[in-house]
């Protein structure tokens, strides 16, 4: 992904995480003031330049696909601060007779892809924070049996199309589907992800293959 956009193999400083929660740090691919593609961190959870207190962050983790361009926290965001947050699996929950259960999603071969993001920089506080949010989309015929909602997932061409500074709202939209190609890969793993504090391989190793109870 991050050669796609002509930018080094290796993120500085990268550990590898398996547990991201909101407010936490994200890996995205973006674009500065001259259009030039750059990786940076940026804390999940989206808060508006104009906002007043940071913590509207805390709500603002996803954004709906249904309804980016007529919400003021999206639409700007959406014609000039678009990104890819950068992953290469993420979790859904499935209700369950005892609970809710945790689902892994990844691509068959292991390969990264992006999240389709919105990014924005407050400035009102003693330091500006830089955030970002994930754009949800309805669940298609693979992935609804798991959750009503998904992450949009983009890959080559459309992950490229996504970040095209000259994208027209149409063109935009049609990227914005649930990503239900055969080699997307669904497994349930483990209770043990449910904890933010557990952040390790573990997080992501089938259930039945678990060694945590």
């Amino acid at each position: 992904m991050l050669e796609r956009f002509s930018l080094a193999p290796m993120l500085p400083g990268f550990v590898p995480r398996y547990n991201i929660a909101p407010t936490q740090q994200q890996w995205v691919i973006a674009r500065d003031r001259e259009g030039k593609a750059v990786v940076r961190q940026l804390r999940w959870g989206l808060i508006p330049s104009w906002a007043k207190d940071p913590s509207v962050g805390q709500r603002m983790i996803n954004a709906r696909a249904e309804s980016l361009a007529e919400k003021p926290s999206w639409s700007m965001p959406l014609r000039t601060q678009r990104c890819l947050i950068l992953a290469d699996g993420y979790y859904e929950w499935k209700a369950g007779e005892k609970g809710k259960i945790p689902f892994y999603f990844r691509l068959a071969d292991g390969r990264a892809f992006g999240l389709a993001g919105l990014w924005d920089r407050w400035d009102k506080g003693e330091s500006p924070l830089e955030t970002c949010t994930v754009i949800t989309t309805a669940a298609g015929p693979r992935t609804s049996p798991y959750h009503h909602r998904v992450p949009v997932m983009l890959t080559e061409d459309a992950a490229t199309a996504w970040m095209n500074r000259s994208a027209t709202l149409a063109e935009l939209r049609s990227l914005m589907m649930p990503y239900e190609a055969r080699d997307l890969d669904i497994y349930e793993v483990s209770r043990y992800v449910n904890d933010p504090a557990n952040d390790s391989a573990e997080c992501i190793r089938p259930a039945a293959d678990h060694i945590f109870s």
